[in-house]
């Protein structure tokens, strides 16, 4: 399977690609999805908009349908807790979830610094989407090379 806008990638890409395109077909209530780099640039998305990985079309669109909002959503918030951590001696921070009244957000940290967020409706089981983010995580976060961040910001600047 490969998706819309992977063409001419490595192998390594289009596996993430795919494991994005899986995670957001199989996570029920999962509105939108963003794989972030460490300095905040969207790397993988979920919004059709990038013409990167399509959503179903049944799904509701993320936050005001912009995977770029939900990547400096993601961003924020992981800068914020990673500065909470440090302030309170934490360690690292693993995930960090926000429930609001007509949705949640999971920010979950992949490799050097890089983070994945999902942004679901309220009625998501958020044990189903932590599950579905460790699996991402486990899966995506040995393949995520400098080499591999590189090529798939390129891709996300030529898809807009």
């Amino acid at each position: 399977m490969t998706a819309t806008g992977t063409f001419g990638l490595s192998s390594e890409a289009r596996n993430l690609h795919w494991l994005l395109s899986n995670f957001v077909e199989e996570v029920p209530g999962a509105r939108s999805v963003a794989v972030v780099s460490s300095d905040g640039l969207l790397l993988l998305s979920s919004d059709p908009a990038q013409n990167v990985v399509p959503a179903a079309k049944s799904r509701p669109e993320g936050p005001r349908g912009s995977s770029a909002d939900l990547a400096t959503i993601v961003s924020g918030i992981g800068s914020l807790t990673i500065g909470a951590a440090k302030l309170m001696d934490g360690g690292g921070v693993k995930q960090t979830m926000v429930a609001m009244d007509e949705g949640s957000v999971f920010v979950m940290s992949i490799s050097d610094g890089s983070l994945l967020g999902v942004h679901t409706a309220p009625d998501c089981d958020m044990s189903v989407v932590a599950y579905h983010m460790a699996l991402f995580v486990g899966r995506a976060g040995h393949v995520l090379t400098p080499e591999l961040r590189s090529e798939l910001r390129k891709s996300m600047e030529s898809a807009q």
